[in-house]
């Protein structure tokens, strides 16, 4: 997938102006008036059913408020959704996409902003509900994975990892406070714990976290990556693991898919500490029954990585007023605190609380965050996340290394 939007971007050429027709956020009762009767087809990951049944509550809100329809084209790799797009403009189509608005980050921001497939720089900002976002206290809300956002992506959820155990079975005295002490963690239990495959986007942020760890001068990660050193400085990370996949689940000879395989293997008592890029991530499991009430949530004293997701506008969307008005609707303080909800899904708001009005505060502070979800000051500091060059090698490097991709 990566070789063919290698070579599609080549062909893709110079990059297009903003069209002088684009809608403008700052005119925003016009944009209502020619979103009205849109299609908004939304690529986003479709792998988890509490995250798909709020995207199709939110669509049947704005169809409500605004007569916007949405449909929810769901991936299974934010790639293929790129993909399209770099293939619609290698093609020339330059109007009448058929990607309105991608749940993205990373790589795939990346790739888009390098190659001048989003609408024009600015309009996130301009958007009604910008005004209730939080980027004093969250910075990665204006850098994606180090690339400035500038307005080409709104942001949408904040995420931190963390990792579960079952408390029923595992002693929180023993859990282990590093990557260092999950492998020696990992040699003392064999079998009880595994990674998702990269290029899964959860297995490969594990792999981000360990290299961040071990890695000796961690400022090179935030640089795009360097092929000469690569190998020097991925080796601590590459020894890591060839110790550790001899005493994962399988002798490391399968891996889960994703992270809700992963999650019923700690379900079914197969693995015994797992993690995920949502710190409420196992109180919605709880909630929702996915889960028993004995899981616990832990992070790492030294740091986990942290990031913002966001939702982005192709350049050549069919229905961009339609997809301004769900991106802004994405970020007001009632979508946001439905979000934040356990039960509903559990990811934390990119909104700054304390600003908002009371009636929404209110709504906020009287969310209950679940009995697994760690307080803000129990999730140790934020690991900045790598350039997004070093995912994209990495997962290369370790298919290489350790088999093929599913």
């Amino acid at each position: 997938m990566k070789k063919l939007l290698a070579a599609l971007a080549l062909i893709a050429g110079l990059a297009l102006p903003a069209l002088a027709n684009d809608p403008d956020p700052a005119q925003w009762d016009a944009v209502l008036e020619e979103a009205r009767g849109e299609t908004v087809y939304f690529n986003a990951w479709g792998g988890s059913e509490n995250i798909n049944a709020y995207i199709e509550w939110a669509g049947s809100r704005i169809k409500e408020m605004h007569g916007v329809s949405v449909v929810h084209v769901k991936l299974d790799d934010t790639a293929n959704a790129v993909a399209k797009v770099v293939a619609e403009k290698a093609a020339g189509r330059d109007e009448a996409g058929t990607v309105d608005l991608i749940w993205i980050n990373g790589e795939n921001f990346a790739s888009m902003k390098r190659q001048d497939l989003l609408l024009s720089p600015g309009w996130a900002h301009k958007l009604p509900n910008w005004r209730y976002v939080d980027i004093g206290n969250k910075p990665t809300i204006l850098t994606d994975f180090t690339v400035p956002t500038e307005g080409l992506e709104s942001p949408w959820g904040m995420a931190k990892l963390v990792f579960f155990h079952d408390s029923a079975r595992t002693d929180a005295a023993d859990l282990p406070m590093s990557a260092d002490q999950l492998l020696e963690w990992a040699k003392a239990n064999p079998g009880r714990f595994s990674y998702p495959q990269p290029p899964d986007f959860i297995g490969s942020s594990f792999l981000k976290q360990v290299l961040t760890e071990k890695i000796v001068d961690r400022s090179a990660l935030l640089e795009e990556v360097d092929e000469i050193p690569f190998e020097e400085q991925t080796k601590p990370l590459f020894d890591y693991l060839d110790q550790l996949h001899p005493v994962m689940w399988r002798r490391g000879g399968a891996y889960p898919q994703n992270y809700p395989a992963m999650r019923q293997l700690l379900a079914d008592g197969e693995l015994d500490i797992i993690f995920a890029f949502n710190p409420a991530e196992a109180s919605n499991a709880i909630a929702n029954g996915e889960l028993p009430d004995t899981v616990r949530s832990f992070t790492f004293p030294g740091g986990t990585l942290a990031n913002t997701h966001f939702v982005a506008i192709p350049y050549n969307a069919a229905a961009k007023a339609g997809a301004l008005v769900l991106a802004n609707f994405l970020i007001s303080p009632e979508a946001q605190a439905r979000k934040q909800d356990p039960e509903i899904w559990g990811d934390p708001t990119v909104l700054d609380v304390a600003a908002l009005p009371p009636e929404d505060r209110a709504a906020f502070e009287a969310l209950d965050l679940g009995i697994a979800t760690l307080a803000p000051e129990e999730l140790g500091p934020a690991l900045d996340e790598p350039h997004p060059s070093w995912m994209v090698r990495l997962e290369s490097e370790w298919i290489r290394r350790y088999g093929v991709a599913n």
